[in-house]
C-alpha cells in the first residue's frame, strides 16, 4: 500500500525564496503571494541558514542553485540535517543536467523535490507547481485542521483503527488511450483512514507506523476485502471496473498470498484478470527468491502484475528480466516534468520503449495537464493517471464519474 510519493499535497505554512537577482526574487515573491501563500525572501543563502533555524509546519523552499558565498548544494546539505525540512523547488540558469544532479542529490538526502525551473523562468510553470499546494492549504484552512495536519498517532490509535474497520478505500481513475471507439477506464485503490474526530487521514501519516509494527498483512487483508466486495457490488450493478491494488514487501514474501487472493475472487465470482497488483520497485530488493515464487504464482492464477514507480530504483532492468510483470508504471517524478525537461522526457521515452520490448502495458502516473497527456499518447503510452484525469474519490463518486465519462463517448 505504500507509495514512493505523497498522494495528497500537504497544506503549506510559508514559501521561502532564495535568489541573488533582485528582479527574479521580487517576481517569485509576487507570484507566490498572488496565489495566496505567505513568503519570505533571502538574497543570500547563508542569511537563510543563519536566520531559519527550524521549520514550523509544512514549508516550501524555492532555491536558486547558483548563489555567491553559499551555493544551493550547500543549502541542500544543510537541510538534510534538519528534522522537518521544507519541500524544494530548484532553480538553475545552467543546463538541465545541473538541475537533475541537484534533484538526485536532494532525493538521496531524503528531501522532497516538488519540481525544477530553468532560467529564464516560466511563470506558468511556477504557478503549476504551486497550484496543488494552494488547493491543499485552502482545504486545510476550511476544515480548520492546520494544526492537526502535522500531528502524529500512537500505535494504539492505529491498532484500534485496524480492529474497528476505520480504513476505507478511495479510487483514482486511469484512462486508457483508445485506438478506436470509447475510452476505457480502470482505477487504483488508495487507502485512507476515516478518523472519528479528525476526518480523512492520508497514508503518509500512518503507513510507516503500520510497517514498523508489522501490521501490513492486516491492512492488506482490509484493502483486499473492501476492494473485492466493492467490485462485486459494481458487477451486480452492471458496471465492470478493473482495480489496481498496491502490495508491500511483506505481502510479496507471503507464500499463502496467491491462494488467498484467488480464493477471495472465486468466492465473489470475479475474474482474476480484473485485478492488477502493483509492486513498488524498491520493495523487490529483499528476499528475491521468495518474491519470484509468489509473483510467478500470482501470474499463473491469472492476476496482472505492475512494477510501480519504475525508474526510481537501482536495478530496474534486472527486475524486468527476473520478475513476471505484465505492466510497467512510469514514476510521476519523470512524467510531471517531461514537457519542460529533456532528460525527463528521454527517461519516459526509454520506459515506453522498454515496455514495448517486454510486451508490457505502460502506464504513466502524475499526469497534470493536457500537454503531458497528448505527448504520452504520441509516444505510445497505453494509459495515464493523475489529477488531470481525476482525483481519488469514493466508490459511489467513481461509479457516477465512470457513467458520466462513458456517456461522453457515446
Amino acid at each position: 500500500m505504500r507509495k514512493g510519493v505523497t498522494e495528497q499535497p500537504s497544506s503549506v505554512t510559508k514559501v521561502y525564496l532564495i535568489d541573488d537577482e533582485p528582479d527574479i526574487l521580487f517576481m517569485l515573491r509576487e507570484v507566490v503571494e498572488l496565489v495566496g501563500l505567505e513568503s519570505q525572501c533571502f538574497f543570500q543563502a547563508d542569511a537563510f541558514i543563519d536566520e531559519v533555524l527550524d521549520f514550523d509546519g509544512n514549508n516550501i523552499l524555492i532555491l536558486d542553485l547558483q548563489m555567491p558565498r553559499v551555493d544551493g548544494i550547500e543549502v541542500i546539505r544543510h537541510l538534510a540535517k534538519m528534522g522537518n525540512p521544507p519541500e524544494l523547488i530548484l532553480i538553475s540558469g545552467q543546463d538541465s543536467s545541473v538541475l537533475s544532479g541537484a534533484e538526485n542529490l536532494a532525493v538521496a538526502h531524503a528531501l522532497t523535490v516538488r519540481g525544477t525551473l530553468e532560467k529564464p523562468l516560466s511563470i506558468a510553470r511556477l504557478r503549476s507547481l504551486l497550484a496543488p499546494l494552494v488547493a491543499a492549504s485552502t482545504a486545510a484552512r476550511s476544515r480548520g485542521d492546520m494544526k492537526s495536519a502535522v500531528l502524529d498517532f500512537t500505535a494504539e490509535e492505529v491498532r484500534d483503527a485496524l480492529d474497528l474497520d476505520q480504513f476505507v478505500l478511495h479510487y483514482q481513475p486511469k484512462e486508457e488511450f483508445a485506438l478506436s471507439g470509447a475510452s476505457k477506464y480502470s482505477a487504483e485503490c488508495l487507502v485512507r483512514w476515516q478518523h472519528p474526530t479528525q476526518g480523512l487521514i492520508y497514508p503518509d501519516r500512518f503507513i510507516a507506523l503500520i510497517e514498523r509494527q508489522g501490521w501490513m498483512p492486516d491492512l492488506t487483508t482490509i484493502v483486499f476485502n473492501q476492494a473485492i466486495r466493492q467490485q462485486r457490488q459494481w458487477q451486480s450493478d452492471g458496471l465492470r471496473i478493473d482495480l489496481s491494488i498496491n502490495i508491500s514487501a511483506s505481502d510479496i514474501t507471503s507464500l499463502t498470498l496467491p491462494e488467498t487472493i484467488s480464493r477471495l475472487l472465486a468466492d465473489n465470482e470475479l475474474d482474476t484478470a480484473t485485478i492488477t497488483l502493483e509492486v513498488t520497485e524498491s520493495e523487490l530488493m529483499g528476499e528475491l527468491t521468495t518474491s519470484l515464487d509468489v509473483l510467478t504464482r500470482l501470474r499463473l492464477k491469472g492476476l496482472c502484475l505492475s512494477i510501480d514507480d519504475f525508474g526510481t530504483g537501482y536495478s530496474s532492468l534486472l527486475q524486468l528480466f527476473r520478475m513476471p510483470f505484465s505492466e510497467l508504471k512510469i514514476d510521476q517524478s519523470f512524467v510531471s516534468k517531461m514537457v519542460v525537461d529533456v532528460e525527463a522526457l528521454a527517461i519516459v521515452k526509454t520506459c515506453i520503449l522498454l515496455g514495448k520490448q517486454f510486451h508490457m502495458r505502460v502506464v504513466a502516473e502524475g499526469v497534470e495537464d493536457q500537454a503531458t497527456k497528448t505527448m504520452l499518447a504520441k509516444l505510445g503510452c497505453q494509459a495515464v493517471q493523475g489529477y488531470f484525469i481525476a482525483e481519488p474519490m469514493s466508490a459511489d463518486a467513481l461509479a457516477q464519474w465512470m457513467k458520466f465519462e462513458s456517456s461522453l463517448d457515446t
